[in-house]
């Protein structure tokens, strides 16, 4: 299965964008290998879901520390999402 959305990398930074195209079943709760930190770049209505918690609207400018291994997922919005997120290994 190909991945819902695009990556331009530099270092340990990715600038990734979730098409506004995308269909909601792409965006499926997951967990990562690293620590990241997610800062918001564009978003209209899109929103993260950590466990256990509430969703959460992602405003530009927001941002958000997800820790390895732990679920979340994306819920789509209008247009596209892009993301700025920084890994530590």
């Amino acid at each position: 299965m190909s991945k819902p959305y695009k990556d331009v990398l530099t270092g340990n930074v990715k600038v990734r964008t979730f098409s506004g195209d995308i269909i909601d079943e792409e965006l499926v709760w997951h967990r990562d290998a690293n620590d990241r930190l997610v800062e918001v770049i564009s978003s209209s209505g899109w929103q993260i879901q950590l466990e256990n918690e509430l969703p959460r609207v992602m405003n530009k400018g927001d941002k958000f520390w997800v820790p390895r291994d732990e679920w979340h997922r994306l819920i789509k919005g209008h247009g596209d999402l892009v993301l700025k997120i920084t890994e530590t290994i």
